[in-house]
Order: structure tokens, then C-alpha cells, then sequence
């Protein structure tokens, strides 16, 4: 088929631009971002920020405001707006109203027995990218991240977390002490806002953060790897404390996942004094550590630790394959 030859040969050409020097990929890619296939253009940007093509920013709007005509038609699956707009972002381009446009932009396009929303990347990718915009105040951006707070789509109201976190202000903060406290929030999108709260607020939010632990559900889990991705003492304190409390299996070697990630010496030491001790806590300890990346010299501690008993031996050769890089 003479369409399809044709094509396939405009993206090999795209992909054979990588070996060229830079300055000649310009007119190239000038060009595709003119095409009317929203595929190409989506590969055409990818390549200019690939390349960081800055004089290709008026192509890369151009061709952005083009496809929010007829959009479904134009661009489904969004696949040029969301190619155009990460590469805008990575250019940091600072004219906010491109950004809102993209997430304000909802586009339903026919399915099996309705219709589907396929803009939800678009507006998360153009969240995160007004947060950039340094003309806009942090007070104003964060007024037009509210807008996408309870958005339908949970990757968006996860990126506006994060977004939110970029702001970094007290109100930033503030604002995602109040998305922690929706409980019917899907599980990630409340441990983004763990971990900015964490993020901006430091060491003393610990607290805060702990009341989620009490409900050992899967909203305490993410609060639990928040608090353990800060990789603070206190921070295993806390985690220690919380496992001291619970008679919940589950939720016990969930504790034991979060104080291996922690990275504190004091939360090796515990976890080996479990495996040590032969708790009822340690195959959960083993694979705990195990599943932390640990350094050659304690998986060899944790394997000398386990010989002569064939049941924790067993556990370790399991949760060692089972860990192991494929």
C-alpha cells in the first residue's frame, strides 16, 4: 500500500535524524511538526525535545493550537498535544495560557458502549508545566491547580499533587494536608501528598503523617513509604513504634517493607535483630531487606545470619531470586 510505504518511511527518516548534527535537524523537523498526522507530529516533538530544539518553540505551538481543532478527529488519542506538550515543558516555555489550555481540555472520543476521556495525560503533563511559568504568581498557579484537585482521572489528581509539592510554598503545603484528609482518595494520589507534605514541612510533619498509620488499610501503606522515603531517624522511629502496636500481619511486614527503605543503620540493626532472634517477624524481616537493593556486604551478613536454619535459609534463597534483577 503506497500510503503505508510512504509512512513508515517518514518515521525511519525521523529516526535517522538522530545520527545527524544538530543544526540539521532543524528544517526536518520543521517540517514534520507541520504534518497533518498527529502521529508524526508526536514523533517530530519527541525529537525536538530529545534534541532541545528551542528554535523550534513556534513550530511546537503552531502545531499545539492546530490540533485542538476537531480534536478527536485531529488528534486522537491525543498522542501530538501530549507529545507537544512534554516537549514544551522540557523547553521550559513560559506562556501560561498554553498550559491552561491543556488542562482544561477534555476530549471524549467513542468506545465500546460510550465514550472515554483521552485527555488526561495532556492535563497532567500541562500541570506540572505551569508550575515553570515564572510569570504567573505562586497564589495564581496554585488557584488554577485547584481547578484539577478532583479531577476524574487519578493520574491527573496524582500529578497535581506533585505539582502542587513544586510550588513549595506554605499554602502549597497547607493544601495537601487537606487532599490527605479526603479518605475516599485513591491510594496514590493521598501518597503524593504524603510525600510533599514531607517534602515541604521537614521532619516535624512526621506526626501529622502518622495518624494515617492507624488505619492499616492501603492508604497507610503509602503514608508508611512517604515517611520512609524521607529516609529520616525519626522517621524509622516512628515506623519501629507503629510495629511495636500492631497484631496485623499484613500491615506488619507492610511496617518492615517502610523501615528497610528508610536506610538507617539503626533500622538494619533491627530488622537483623529479628531475623537473629528467630522471630515470628523473620521471613517477613529477610524479605524486607532483600527487596531494599541492600549492598553486597549485608546480604552477606543477612545470609550468614540464616545459615544452619533451613527455614529462614529457605526464605532468604526465595526472596533473593525473587528480588534479583531480571
Amino acid at each position: 500500500m503506497p500510503g503505508k510505504r510512504k509512512f513508515e518511511e517518514q518515521l525511519a527518516a525521523m529516526d535517522a535524524l538522530r545520527q545527524l548534527p544538530r543544526n540539521d535537524c532543524i528544517e526536518p523537523l520543521r517540517k514534520a511538526l507541520g504534518q497533518r498526522n498527529n502521529y508524526l507530529v508526536a514523533k517530530g516533538a519527541d525529537l525536538v525535545r530529545e534534541l532541545a530544539l528551542t528554535e523550534l518553540i513556534p513550530e511546537l505551538l503552531a502545531a499545539f493550537d492546530r490540533f485542538f481543532e476537531d480534536p478527536a478527529k485531529s488528534d486522537p488519542q491525543c498522542w501530538a498535544k501530549n507529545a507537544l506538550s512534554r516537549a514544551l515543558a522540557a523547553l521550559e516555555h513560559q506562556d501560561a495560557a498554553t498550559f491552561l489550555r491543556g488542562m482544561r481540555h477534555i476530549q471524549l472520543e467513542p468506545v465500546w458502549g460510550g465514550q472515554s476521556d483521552t485527555a488526561p495525560t495532556l492535563r497532567a503533563t500541562c500541570a506540572l508545566a505551569l508550575v515553570q511559568c515564572r510569570n504567573l504568581p505562586n497564589d495564581e498557579v496554585l488557584a488554577h491547580l485547584v481547578d484539577l484537585v478532583g479531577d476524574k482521572e487519578k493520574v491527573v489528581r496524582l500529578e497535581v499533587n506533585r505539582a502542587i509539592e513544586q510550588v513549595g510554598t506554605t499554602s502549597a503545603a497547607l493544601l495537601l494536608r487537606l487532599k490527605a484528609m479526603l479518605e475516599d482518595e485513591a491510594p496514590e494520589v493521598l501518597g503524593a501528598a504524603y510525600s510533599g507534605i514531607l517534602h515541604l514541612e521537614g521532619t516535624s510533619s512526621i506526626a501529622w503523617i502518622s495518624r494515617f498509620l492507624d488505619r492499616e488499610d492501603d492508604n497507610a501503606a503509602e503514608a508508611a513509604f512517604a515517611i520512609a522515603g524521607t529516609h529520616w531517624l525519626p522517621g524509622f522511629e516512628v515506623l519501629r513504634n507503629r510495629f511495636s502496636k500492631t497484631s496485623n500481619p499484613w500491615f506488619r511486614s507492610v511496617l518492615l517493607s517502610a523501615i528497610a527503605l528508610t536506610r538507617q543503620d539503626a533500622a538494619v540493626d533491627f530488622l537483623l535483630d529479628l531475623i537473629r532472634a528467630d522471630s515470628t517477624d523473620a521471613e517477613a524481616a529477610i524479605e524486607a531487606l532483600l527487596r531494599a537493593s541492600p549492598t553486597a556486604d549485608l546480604t552477606h551478613r543477612l545470609e550468614e545470619l540464616v545459615a544452619g536454619k533451613s527455614h529462614l535459609a529457605r526464605a532468604f534463597a526465595t526472596h533473593k531470586k525473587n528480588s534479583s534483577p531480571r
